[in-house]
């Protein structure tokens, strides 16, 4: 009878674990799109939240989107005025180019702009060693930075410009966030997002256009870059806002066979992400009351994503907890709000922002769930494989 019990608990748990490990969380918006690219992820720009995501944590190499580190590195540690002097070892770096002489002079705006919109390999290199010196120095440089400035983990670089090295991978999750990040910056959006621009200087005057063919053929598609090598394959990092307003988006895929299957894609990515979500905003300087009628002033915006026409809700508690979650009862995103006194006061670490890119708490406690499940089926399969041993060794000896 112990046996029937044991078996019946067995098959509970095994479809316990299945219903968790492949049922979509309620905030992860898992949906069957059929791509190519080997990893892809398509974030809400503004929220962080995660729309969509395949093989987003994989390690890959990033070929010419490596360029979006160097240039938002260049735009906030550099001065664009500054001329930067083109040393022999610019000029000889393989690849796509902007033919810079050794010994002219060019302004490093200009060279950001050169390596963002033409991919030059040439001013990439010479835009770090007027940064740090060296290629290898500034790649320490864009390591500390994703690392500590913009938050993510599972990158590495060792040089600027995205030519192939073992050691130079990213992920797509991060290239996400690191876009997210860079397009909060006005002179980095308004450089990506351009079609076209004059080049001059001593060794090339020409009008260079952008490399990324969505930038070119589609209004809402407002940068990023792409990219190709051939152990990379072709990558490709994308932002997009509505006509409406309604969303914005960054879309990054990762190992595409072709540019064609990177471009068409991303497009699927992009119109799945419209037709879908909205980001909604809470305005800083908005107040909100607790149970008690205790006052909260936001002290910058918020933001979260819903699906389109989806309802939702806030509420803080007599903790100043505040929760905002859908009509599904999903929680959209918690903060933990300071009273006026305690914005006067030293800001206390752990009350730091837990603004989520709802997938990612999403994701935790389905882990958590997930591993409890686990823990009770090894559980079981051991008392079972227990039991079994001894009724067999009983029957033996009574045989």
């Amino acid at each position: 009878m112990l046996i029937y019990k044991l078996r019946f608990s067995l098959i509970i748990v095994l479809a316990l674990v299945l219903i968790i490990t492949n049922s979509p969380s309620a905030n992860a918006h898992v949906q069957d799109i059929d791509l190519y690219s080997e990893s892809a992820i398509l974030i809400d720009q503004s929220s962080g939240e995660v729309l969509y995501e395949k093989n987003s944590q994989q390690q890959m190499y990033p070929a010419s989107i490596t360029k979006i580190i160097t240039g938002i590195i260049a735009i906030e540690q550099g001065d664009l005025d500054e001329m930067a002097t083109i040393s022999e070892n610019a000029t000889e770096v393989i690849g796509t180019s902007v033919y810079l002489l050794e010994d002219e002079e060019v302004e490093l705006r200009k060279l950001v702009k050169g390596m963002l919109i033409n991919s030059g390999n040439d001013a990439s290199a010479a835009i770090a060693e007027h940064i740090a010196g060296s290629e290898e120095e500034f790649a320490e440089l864009m390591n500390e930075f994703v690392n500590d400035v913009v938050g993510v983990s599972d990158t590495n670089f060792t040089n600027p410009h995205g030519l192939f090295d073992e050691d130079q991978y990213t992920t797509a999750s991060d290239m996400a966030k690191i876009t997210q990040y860079a397009m909060d910056n006005e002179k980095f959006r308004d450089i990506v997002a351009m079609t076209e621009f004059e080049w001059e200087t001593e060794g090339w005057e020409t009008t260079i256009y952008n490399h990324h063919q969505m930038v070119r053929q589609y209004d809402e598609v407002t940068g990023v870059k792409n990219g190709f090598v051939r152990k990379s394959g072709y990558t490709l990092v994308t932002t997009a806002s509505h006509e409406d307003d309604q969303i914005d988006l960054v879309a990054v895929t990762l190992n595409s066979p072709s540019a064609n299957h990177a471009y068409n894609d991303t497009r699927k990515l992009i119109n799945y992400g419209f037709d879908n979500f909205k980001t909604n905003k809470l305005e800083e300087g908005e107040i909100l009351f607790d149970e008690n009628g205790q006052e909260y002033e936001l002290e910058e915006p918020l933001y979260f994503t819903t699906k389109v026409d989806q309802k939702w809700e806030k509420e803080v508690t007599d903790e100043g907890f505040l929760s905002v979650f859908n009509d599904d009862q999903d929680v959209l995103l918690e903060k933990q709000l300071k009273t006026d006194e305690e914005l006067d006061q030293e800001p206390d670490p752990k009350d730091a922002q837990m603004a989520m890119g709802t997938a990612t708490q999403s994701d935790n406690g389905l882990n958590i769930v997930f591993w409890i499940a686990l823990t009770l089926l090894a559980t079981l399969i051991t008392i079972v494989v227990l039991f079994i041993r001894k009724r067999r060794k009983r029957d033996w000896f009574f045989r």
